[in-house]
């Protein structure tokens, strides 16, 4: 019998999908990624189950949305009793190996300590090997392979004194130093091969290089970049170059009401962005070093890739790429992620078959988790708690669309059909933001508050949302609407839940 096929699983850290070469960006240089786009298929709609790490990585996970897993922002972690789609390919014969940033439990407030200590973790989510590097705010306290390598060269040390001046918490007592602007892009002062992303490739290289297992492999290799700090060094600066820079569509900042759940939440969030001083110029210069970030990655897949060729293991390997969620980068003045325009949710998903296939961009809606979905379809793996699809059926030519996406953080949702989106308060369903995306694509105007759409959006509550919102929700702690701020606390649940 002829052994299944490899699955080489490629995810970036807020990745945006439209700043990729084969995504239409001009001043991207992106060459594996859009090599993979000339022989697969290019998902030009896919949606992640949340605009932040942890919730969005633990869909992905459990196959299961926010409300239904409880790690609605990045605190807690699913219950490991919850089924996994990794425990799924360990049952269908697959060796599962993990490389780089998984972001399944939380890495800060963690005092410290190795990486390699939290390893059981991961074996019982269903990782039978685990490489684990922590993302750069975490590497701040947290020591990795990552930084043994750092260590090893005597680059430890600059590297934290580099992150500790981009952090926002550990210069609370000065936060009007621009080194922790959000939108700051000063380079890392280290050499490229020392940079995570570029440690990161060659380390997955080598292990595609020395695996000898009787099995198929399940490979994850999460990178911790383009994830803010935007820290390219000098050298890959100077490599990218100085392209026209593809700006923001819109420079308007988000509409912000006097008083109510929207209020709160955005301006909690332009208060981390720093929106007030971010200036047309300081935009262009982290979009540089973002796609600068963006470059590294790209060739250290082309790394992994050429490993896979020269071991004969290029067409029996399935490689899926993907985000787990997307970055505003300048888009109403905003940075990073959170919130739910689509810059923040629409992320990158291109899957390759063994020896490639003719190309194809699929405007279907899908979803983020329907990735792990169609990993289990690969391996011949059953999961019957999985909320989500398998996306193989696409390369039949047959259809995959979902009639809505649904993203959700903080206790907030998106529902996100082809032409309309509604952003919802999950505690009373009370509605926040709702665009008109033919007429309005920038999501500038926000119908919510200049009313003309309470039709549209009776229709998509009675349809979508009330029905999504019915179950009461795991929600292990207070917020950014309960709290008024970024912080994070203990156990909470509302004590009155409901969906008018």
């Amino acid at each position: 019998m002829a052994r299944k096929p490899n699955i080489l699983f490629l995810m970036p850290d807020q990745q945006r999908a439209d700043m990729l070469g084969s995504y239409g960006d001009p001043s991207a240089r992106t060459e594996a990624t859009d090599w993979l786009a000339s022989e697969g298929l290019q998902f030009e709609n896919c949606f992640c189950q949340a605009p932040l790490c942890m919730p969005s990585r633990a869909s992905m996970l459990s196959e299961r949305y926010v409300r239904d897993h409880g790690v609605f922002q990045n605190v807690a972690r699913v219950h490991d009793t919850v089924p996994t789609f990794a425990q799924a390919l360990q049952g269908a014969g697959y060796h599962t190996a993990q490389i780089g940033k998984t972001h399944f439990y939380t890495h800060l407030p963690w005092p410290g300590g190795h990486m390699n200590d939290q390893a059981d973790i991961l074996h019982r989510y269903g990782f039978a090997e685990t490489h684990e590097t922590a993302g750069k705010e975490a590497s701040l306290r947290v020591d990795s392979l990552y930084t043994d390598y750092l260590s090893k060269h005597g680059l430890l040390d600059a590297y934290r004194t580099y992150l500790a001046s981009r952090n926002k918490h550990v210069l609370e007592d000065n936060p009007e130093m621009e080194a922790a602007k959000a939108w700051n892009a000063d380079p890392l002062p280290l050499p490229p091969h020392a940079h995570q992303d570029v440690w990161l490739g060659d380390y997955a290289a080598d292990w595609v290089r020395r695996y000898d297992r009787a099995e198929p492999f399940f490979l994850q290799v999460c990178f911790a970049g383009p994830h803010d700090p935007w820290d390219a060094p000098e050298e890959a600066l100077a490599e990218y170059g100085d392209p026209e820079i593809t700006m923001p569509g819109s420079l308007e900042p988000p509409e912000i009401p006097q008083g109510g759940p929207l209020s709160t939440f955005l301006r909690v969030l332009t208060d981390y962005c720093d929106t007030d001083t971010m200036t047309s110029e300081a935009i262009r210069k982290a979009r540089r070093a973002y796609q600068a970030n963006s470059m590294m990655i790209d060739q250290s897949i082309g790394k992994i890739i050429d490993a896979l060729r020269e071991t004969g293991e290029l067409d029996n390997t399935w490689i899926v790429y993907v985000s787990d969620h997307g970055e505003m980068m300048g888009e109403h003045r905003m940075v990073k992620k959170m919130v739910f325009y689509d810059p923040s949710v629409r992320v990158p998903l291109i899957i390759r078959p063994p020896g490639g296939t003719k190309p194809r961009k699929v405007e279907d809606i899908v979803e983020l988790s329907d990735v792990s979905a169609t990993f289990r379809a690969i391996a011949g793996a059953d999961l019957p708690s999985s909320q989500f699809q398998s996306l193989l059926p696409a390369f039949e030519g047959e259809s995959v669309a979902k009639e809505v996406a649904i993203s959700e953080a903080y206790g907030v949702a998106m529902f996100r059909t082809a032409t309309h989106k509604l952003v919802v308060y999950e505690d009373t369903g009370e509605p926040m933001q709702f665009f008109d995306l033919e007429a309005d694509p920038l999501e500038d105007r926000n119908l919510v508050l200049s009313g003309g759409a309470e039709e549209d959006i009776e229709r998509m509550m009675a349809r979508y949302v009330r029905p999504f919102l019915a179950i009461r929700p795991l929600r292990p702690t207070r917020g950014i609407i309960e709290r008024g701020s970024m912080a994070k606390n203990t156990f909470f649940l509302p004590d009155d839940v409901f969906v008018r």
